[in-house]
């Protein structure tokens, strides 16, 4: 795209492409990747993005596009006239319309024959900027007369999302501070004033991180078709939710959802970010076009135009007695929504409150927009950076009560019983089990003995070892399954959920379990919109939680319609009847039985007299099953570098039930890795002026096969009174410990506080330095 400015145009991002897999396509001329299909007459759309981090848009000439060879059209936000752009939603507002909020904004997008001539297209649009300030830092942000970062203010968008009944932010007055800052009710518990007076030591630290990218393998992508009316639309999408999409995509074209059908596909990966974004935008320029559209982000893209998990600045305050009780615990964060308000930000403050039974609790949360992407969900949304600065300051105040820091820990630790903020009580937890699995595991019991033993290839650094604990409450939402019994004697599965995870794999399982089947005879499958039924986004470690409830349910009535045939066939009662081998018998008489295959040829053929075997399962969890870890890591630290190395990796997870071990296990070595990232590598770093210093690969750290260590998972199984066979969600709480885990195995090694995110060797050093130089 190119720019007519009053003031200097920054320079051009270096682009970055997909890997050429296939070569290119004989009929569109494109590059074709793994796993693409060609559909007939499809079009490819690319985004128009802007250079600018902020700026006032006074002109868009699209006329050298519209004049390209292969180029079939070009939308801004006036031309393409989406139901809800002028809404405060980036999902329903996609393009920019009066100004630009970020470096990245899309300002058109540009549709053609192919990715090549489409991206030509992008890169001929003109568009005069009358650059504004920007709003970069959060902490700058939020001071009263920062400027601000939306001169045009909209209307908050009128959709139903899957996180539409979450808290919201309220507007400081002008005069109380800067017009970029929301607040929102301060989250209480006693008196905290007077639990930090009661304290015999009390600790403070505040600490920061930055923002960061979910970097999941396949990016947003989006393919949709129209009916040749118009009035239907096929949308196959990247997402972690089907009827998310397609309630995003019904309310930016004013369309009943009825016509919109969401086709299930295989993704790879999201952490969170893959809700909706794209979609409502891909869907509009389809139907415009009566096209067939592709839309997929390179990724440089997701870097530029993604919605990364949010930076924050969170101080945190701790009062203890002398014998180590909690009295109190005062936070104060400030979120950096980006662009956008960011609807995970209420969920932040419920961390402090999920961990520790301490009488007195204050936390207060501010909400800064800045002239960054808006920001979205990653792996247990704020719990990484929240454990980091809770931790790193419970492992401050052991260390100056003196304290063993594991005991310190059981001491304070939530437990069945105890008192939540939901005026109610904590259910059955694992927290303390978890906190005694490490406690027991040679790496915590030989620490001393472990901290001398120094690899040859390491000889000078310093090792360290750190625990931390983290969790996740869990997550409810009502779902439903279809249990179907085949000719062949098999079962079909049929949910509304995405296979993300291996969650399909989890949900065979249970089915078998409940129908006394080999796994191997349950196959899971997922229908389209039209038909499949309801679950909600697969995000918040609760798809086995609520799905898996459901499937057992519809497995069970399967069970229920199987035992009622199969007693009429044999003139028995229903009572006597079990299941075993595909073979439903009498009790205590194995040789008279009818076999599952019996069953479906009198059910599935002219004139059979009985009813399919169709079962039915729904569930509605109103409450949670929370689920803990407890986590130790071993590093080492070069001091002349600032250089840190993880060399060794525990983590003891409640899991309520492992329905599935091996994927159990996955979920942790990928939660550990993950947040890996998170403690020394991951950062999207901006400059004054908000240009991106980390849009591509180059220059966004993520770790390599080489800084995993050898990760020890622990599966701790104290049932969910509510989970199917017992079983929790698994998938956030592996991240939540880690940074907070290194960072106390740092100070454990060479006595620094690191309180930035990621700790890199230029911050491990200069900390080192500044020591160093206290000392002096």
């Amino acid at each position: 795209m190119t720019q007519g400015t009053r003031q200097h145009t920054p320079p051009a991002y270096v682009g970055m492409s997909l890997p050429r897999q296939d070569g290119p396509d004989k009929v569109t001329g494109r590059t074709r990747y793994a796993g693409d299909q060609v559909v007939a007459g499809m079009l490819y759309a690319r985004l128009g993005l802007s250079p600018y981090a902020h700026a006032r848009i006074l002109h868009i000439d699209t006329s050298a596009a519209q004049a390209m060879p292969g180029v079939v059209a070009v939308f801004t936000a006036t031309t393409l006239g989406m139901a809800q752009a002028s809404s405060l939603s980036r999902v329903q507002s996609p393009l920019a319309r009066q100004e630009v909020l970020w470096c990245g904004h899309p300002v058109a997008v540009v549709v053609g024959e192919t990715e090549a001539l489409a991206e030509d297209g992008a890169d001929a649009v003109e568009v005069d900027y009358e650059p504004l300030p920007a709003a970069i830092e959060p902490e700058v942000a939020a001071r009263p007369g920062a400027p601000p970062a939306r001169v045009y203010q909209e209307v908050a968008a009128n959709e139903e999302g899957p996180l539409a009944g979450f808290p919201q932010a309220t507007a400081v007055a002008a005069e109380e501070g800067s017009s970029n800052v929301k607040q929102f009710q301060p989250m209480m518990l006693g008196n905290v004033e007077e639990g930090l007076r009661q304290a015999e030591v009390v600790v403070e630290g505040t600490y920061r991180t930055h923002p960061v990218h979910q970097s999941y393998l396949e990016p947003q992508s989006v393919t949709v078709a129209p009916s040749p009316s118009g009035h239907h639309l096929v949308v196959w999408s990247s997402t972690q939710g089907l009827f998310s999409v397609r309630s995003a995509v019904a309310t930016a074209l004013a369309m009943s959802e009825q016509q919109i059908r969401v086709e299930p596909v295989p993704i790879g990966g999201g952490f969170g970010g893959k809700e909706s974004l794209l979609e409502p935008l891909a869907a509009a320029v389809a139907t415009r076009l009566r096209r067939p559209i592709r839309l997929v982000y390179t990724r440089q893209d997701e870097l530029l135009a993604g919605n990364p998990a949010p930076q924050m600045a969170i101080t945190v305050k701790l009062g203890a007695k002398r014998d180590g009780t909690l009295t109190a615990i005062q936070v104060r964060m400030l979120l950096d929504a980006g662009a956008y308000p960011n609807p995970l930000a209420a969920l932040s403050g419920f961390h402090f409150f999920g961990v520790y039974r301490c009488p007195n609790i204050a936390v207060r949360c501010d909400v800064v927009e800045t002239n960054k992407p808006g920001t979205g969900a990653y792996r247990a949304p704020s719990g990484p950076q929240t454990a980091f600065a809770l931790e790193s300051t419970v492992q401050d105040l052991c260390q100056q009560l003196a304290v063993d820091p594991l005991q310190f820990r059981r001491i304070n630790a939530l437990k069945e019983g105890d008192p939540n903020m939901m005026r109610g009580r904590w259910p059955r937890i694992g927290l303390l089990e978890c906190l005694e699995q490490i406690q027991q595991h040679p790496l915590w019991v030989q620490r001393e003995q472990v901290k001398q033993d120094v690899p040859p290839e390491l000889v000078g650094w310093k090792i360290g070892v750190g625990a931390a604990v983290g969790g996740w409450q869990g997550g409810t939402e009502p779902a439903a399954a279809l249990c179907r019994l085949e000719r062949d004697g098999t079962m079909t599965v049929v949910v509304g959920s995405v296979d993300v995870s291996g969650s399909d794999t989890a949900m065979a399982l249970i089915a078998a379990e409940e129908l006394s089947l080999p796994a191997a005879a349950i196959h899971v499958t997922h229908d389209s919109t039209d038909a499949m039924p309801y679950s909600g986004l697969c995000a918040g470690s609760k798809t086995t939680y609520t799905v898996g409830a459901a499937v057992q349910a519809a497995a069970r009535d399967a069970r229920s319609q199987l035992f009622a045939i199969a007693a009429e066939m044999l003139e028995a009662s229903m009572e006597d009847m079990e299941l075993s081998d595909g073979r439903v018998r009498v009790k205590g008489v194995p040789e008279k039985y009818v076999t599952l295959q019996q069953i479906a040829a009198n059910t599935m053929r002219f004139g059979a007299p009985y009813e399919p075997v169709f079962g039915r399962g729904r569930s509605a969890k109103r409450v949670s099953s929370p689920t803990f870890a407890a986590h130790l890591a071993k590093v080492a630290v070069d001091p002349e570098t600032g250089e840190v190395r993880v060399l060794d990796y525990v983590a003891a997870q409640d899991v309520g039930r492992a329905i599935n071990p091996a994927e159990v296990e996955g979920q942790i070595h990928g939660g550990v890795v993950q947040g890996i990232g998170w403690a020394l590598f991951e950062e999207m770093v901006y400059d004054e002026s908000g240009q991106a210093l980390t849009a591509t690969l180059m220059d966004y750290a993520l770790p390599l096969g080489k800084d995993a260590p050898t990760i020890t998972p622990l599966l701790v199984e104290v049932p969910s009174e509510l989970g199917p066979f017992g079983a929790r969600g698994v998938g956030e709480p592996p991240v939540v410990p880690v940074a907070a885990a290194i960072a106390n195995a740092i100070k454990d090694a060479v006595g620094v506080r690191m309180t930035h995110l990621p700790m890199t060797p230029e911050r491990v050093l200069a900390a080192l330095i500044a020591r160093k130089e206290e000392s002096l």
